[in-house]
């Protein structure tokens, strides 16, 4: 299932702090006021390079709809 790459991704993500910045400068929005966001296409067009295979919808649910354990995970750089 995809949804085990996501957190797959993410575990990976937070292991390495080099693909980690690849991952913030190529996917983060900086915006005005220091508000940011994530381009989920970014988010899976990055996990394919690195080998990973899920949707824009399978990242939601991991990220929003399963309780943001992923996000827990790279928050820590």
């Amino acid at each position: 299932m995809h949804l085990e790459q996501v957190n797959a991704f993410y575990d990976f993500v937070a292991s390495h702090q080099d693909i980690y910045e690849q991952y913030y400068n190529g996917c983060c929005i900086r915006g005005v006021f220091g508000v940011w966001s994530w381009d989920k296409k970014k988010i899976v067009d990055f996990a394919a390079t690195l080998g990973f295979n899920f949707t824009e919808s399978e990242l939601d649910y991991v990220l929003f709809d399963s309780g943001a354990g992923a996000v827990q995970h790279v928050s820590a750089y």
